[in-house]
């Protein structure tokens, strides 16, 4: 019998991992957006030299809200602290089971006093879905990402999504707008005008320099396009393709696909009974070296990511009390792998050696081969000592460099081993083939891994380097 939801695929599978070991999804894509326009070195290198045209218009959920208990649904699903939220900001939103276990992340916009948008990936967005249904005055409109094939069927959106980031990226801004353009404090919004539009703008910097965000409606989004490649030409402005695109959290440090963990809560009984047989987190394609029989071992907490800062307890909010009962000290800390040159050349060439051993393909510039990624970090013991969590190649670097969570322990500058493919020869997934494990020598290094990113960033988790 077909499974109706979510509850009954996990039963009828008997093993979540291996459910999602073998998950026949495929590689994670960035949907519509051109894969290159130039090539995807030249556009990595454009948001550290020049300036770059991002477009998240299509691989991100929106999911807009409003109603006069908007502001309590995001409250009490939320680490973050809303006491101080004011209209026109922005905040990294992130919730949690009842465990303390990361669901997800992603940016909550508060348009107006009952109003807000949450842009981020699926399982936050179906997360909040399910919690307004709980007796929540909201009104939810959920705008799903474009299809990762639209095999040539027209694709819309409710808004059309861009970000001017790198150290001309004002230089754009205030040309496009024809005068100067308030530089509002980060995360804060603002307004500017392109092509005879007004057009909401949040101060952002991905890349490192001060650069926009901003969104309008989608039936405008060639002339706003067009308008904004025009005023940068002169400044250097690089389209970005969806290759580039994947690089630049490398650089930036945020790690963008943990595993919901939702899988096993007796509380989330009931969600995972809403959630359909065929949601992100039935079809979640988990890959990599690090394989246990126990999906809980998947899971990851807020300070594992980076986001203990944003863990504040003057508010009732689920996971709570679990979250109370971490001791911050004692928790993995993320980092950057910075991976040996000698030991990746030995992956790139594997594909060319008829005669050698046959590694797990190494993609350039996005290395991952699942939705998310799970490789053991050992120390020259062989004992795991934390998870590298997304993998590629960074043009502006010159490195293959990988984002990771380790022991608090290990230190700056320690030499570990990434294991790199699946073990036994591979899972069933559509982005492997039958190869053998190999062993990359990586130094621990700060997140961000980027200088840019580490000095001139808005004070977050992005700046916060552990040593």
């Amino acid at each position: 019998m077909s499974a109706k939801n979510l509850q009954e695929v996990l039963h009828q599978a008997g093993n979540t991992v291996e459910l999602l070991r073998n998950s026949q999804l495929g590689a994670y894509i960035y949907p519509v957006v051109p894969a290159e326009f130039t090539n995807f070195r030249r556009e990595v290198q454009a948001w550290q030299n020049t300036a770059v045209l991002f477009d998240q218009s299509h691989h991100m959920v929106n999911l807009w809200v409003s109603g006069p208990d908007a502001l309590r649904l995001f409250t009490e699903t939320g680490i973050n602290s809303t006491a101080n939220f004011p209209v026109d900001s922005a905040k990294q939103f992130v919730p949690v089971s009842p465990e303390g276990g990361v669901i997800g992340d992603g940016i909550l916009f508060r348009l107006a006093e009952d109003e807000f948008v949450f842009v981020g990936r699926a399982p936050v967005a179906n997360w909040l879905t399910f919690k307004a249904e709980q007796g929540y005055d909201v009104d939810v409109r959920f705008d799903d990402r474009s299809p990762s094939r639209p095999y040539g069927k027209q694709v819309t959106r409710d808004v059309w999504r861009f970000q001017i980031q790198g150290p001309r990226a004002w230089d754009v801004i205030e040309k496009v707008n024809g005068g100067p353009v308030e530089k509002v404090k980060f995360f804060k919004m603002g307004y500017m005008n392109i092509a005879g539009e007004r057009i909401r703008t949040l101060r952002h910097g991905m890349a490192g320099a001060p650069g926009l965000e901003i969104w309008g409606p989608y039936d405008s989004y060639d002339k706003i396009r067009e308008a904004i490649l025009e005023a940068g030409r002169e400044f250097g402005l690089e389209a970005s393709g969806a290759r580039a695109y994947s690089c630049n959290t490398l650089e930036s440090g945020w790690i963008p696909s943990p595993l919901p963990a939702i899988y096993t809560s007796p509380e989330l009984h009931a969600y995972r009974e809403w959630l359909k047989p065929n949601s992100y987190e039935a079809i979640n394609a988990l890959a990599g070296s690090f394989v246990s029989s126990n999906i809980e071992d998947y899971y990851l907490n807020p300070w594992e990511l980076g986001y203990g800062g944003f863990v504040k307890f003057d508010h009732d909010f689920v996971g709570r009390s679990a979250l109370e009962a971490i001791d911050p000290a004692a928790q993995r800390r993320k980092v950057t792998l910075a991976w040996n040159a000698e030991d990746v050349a030995k992956l790139l060439a594997s594909p060319v050696g008829p005669d050698g051993p046959g590694y797990q393909f190494f993609d350039l510039p996005n290395a991952n081969y699942g939705s998310s990624n799970f490789d053991a970090v050992q120390d020259a013991d062989g004992n795991t000592i934390g998870l590298s969590l997304f993998t590629g190649y960074s043009a502006n670097e010159r490195k293959a460099l990988s984002l990771a969570t380790v022991n608090p322990d290990v230190p700056l500058g320690a030499e570990v081993k990434v294991i790199w493919g699946e073990p036994d020869g591979g899972s069933k997934k559509t982005t492997v083939q039958p190869h053998e494990q190999s062993a990359v020598r990586a130094v621990v290094s700060p997140a961000p891994y980027t200088a840019m990113a580490r000095e001139d960033y808005q004070p977050g988790w992005r700046t916060s380097v552990t040593v």
